[in-house]
């Protein structure tokens, strides 16, 4: 980091105190960029960083069954599936190798297999080999700035299985659950029967179920009809649903509807909006390259909005963004050159903007910031109010 104020304030407590904070929130666990995501490796990894939040992205099985997985249909990136002739079988879209004029695909999803199925595989570090001529090749493909030292067979868990996981972690840890949108390969309702409706029911009963309080579950979704069901069917667990918001991606013209609908969300219920770092930062010109909230930030905390970030480090290394065109710096990109400017842009969002709290690739990071500040992360409970 350049010194600065915000070096010296960090610098000084190198020595703790440190305890969980849920401004932390373990995205895909919290230990991605070693181990591999959704895993229980990459929970108890979050966990042990100081994360007070843990997330499960919950997709479906064939028989119905909810399982943690980014999506649907990554089983043959994130799993070792096209390894096993028998489950390979099943997949949407068996694999077929590269040739001279095609790389090699495939595509697997949780929904082609049961939830037993599921358990038996080994999760991997996310990537792929598009010149693979074999399956085994097809395994190979992790980003640079990721590690496969720990790439071994990580252990798959369903929903319950993480529930049970994160409830028995010291510390009092909280669950954020994503429900996916199913993609294309996997049309609803599913087999004729599961409706986008009841697969969100699911998710609210898996945790009633297991007695989990509300107030430590931080439910999300991109799609709003399942913000407003859970709103209006499960209020304790609705009023503080994270709205996943991406809507202001792809032009001007979206960004600024995105800004403009912001009142009306809270006005409809909504309480915690969460967009990617780069909808809440901009920077003033190629002279002067300060950063400063944008007007997405400013919109959503006027409007009574509380904000949750994504994803912090998971890109590469900083030093590139201006040429790679990274999809969470693009806003600012022109603006950024070192990897010790992550620090500065974490200040920026937590206490310029106040942003309640930030999913992250590396949970350590956000902790020992969360911990320097006294950032303790939503407060659970505090959105709902009985006859709301």
């Amino acid at each position: 980091m350049t010194d600065s104020p915000l070096k010296t304030k960090l610098q000084s407590c190198e020595n703790g105190p440190f305890s969980v904070t849920g401004f932390s929130i373990g995205h895909r666990g919290g230990g991605t960029l070693q181990i591999p995501e959704e895993s229980m490796q990459s929970e108890q990894a979050g966990a042990r960083m100081g994360a007070g939040i843990l997330e499960c992205d919950v997709s479906f099985t064939n028989d119905m069954q909810l399982v943690c997985r980014h999506s649907l249909c990554d089983l043959h990136t994130t799993t070792d599936i096209l390894t096993r002739p028998a489950l390979a079988a099943k997949c949407t879209v068996p694999f077929t190798p590269a040739n001279a004029t095609s790389p090699a695909t495939a595509i697997c999803c949780t929904s082609d297999i049961t939830l037993a199925e599921y358990g038996t595989l080994c999760s991997k570090m996310d990537g792929f080999n598009a010149s693979a001529k074999n399956p085994q090749d097809y395994q190979h493909g992790t980003p640079s700035f990721r590690a496969d030292e720990y790439n071994t067979c990580a252990t798959p868990l369903s929903l319950n299985q993480y529930i049970d996981l994160v409830d028995s972690f010291p510390g009092y840890r909280n669950f954020t659950p994503e429900l996916k949108t199913p993609p294309s390969q996997v049309p609803m309702p599913f087999k004729g029967v599961y409706t986008q409706q009841q697969y969100a029911r699911d998710i609210i009963e898996a945790f009633i179920k297991k007695g989990i309080d509300p107030a430590r579950v931080w439910t999300q979704s991109f799609n709003p009809p399942d913000i407003f069901q859970w709103i209006k069917e499960y209020p304790a667990f609705g009023a503080q649903a994270l709205y996943l918001d991406e809507s202001g991606d792809d032009g001007p013209a979206n960004f600024s509807a995105a800004v403009a609908r912001l009142p009306s969300l809270k006005a409809q219920g909504v309480n915690l909006i969460s967009p990617p770092i780069n909808y809440l930062l901009t920077y003033c010109d190629a002279t002067n390259r300060t950063i400063y909230p944008s007007s997405y930030a400013t919109t959503a905390k006027a409007a009574g909005l509380d904000i949750v970030a994504w994803t912090f480090e998971r890109s590469g290394p900083l030093y590139n963004v201006k040429n790679t065109g990274d999809y969470y710096y693009q806003s600012f990109n022109q603006a950024v050159n070192h990897d010790g400017q992550l620090y500065e842009i974490l200040d920026i969002l937590a206490n310029q903007i106040g942003i309640k709290g930030i999913f992250t690739d590396w949970a350590a990071t956000v902790s020992y910031f969360g911990n320097c500040f006294g950032l303790t992360g939503p407060v659970g409970g505090s959105y709902y109010k009985p006859g709301m």
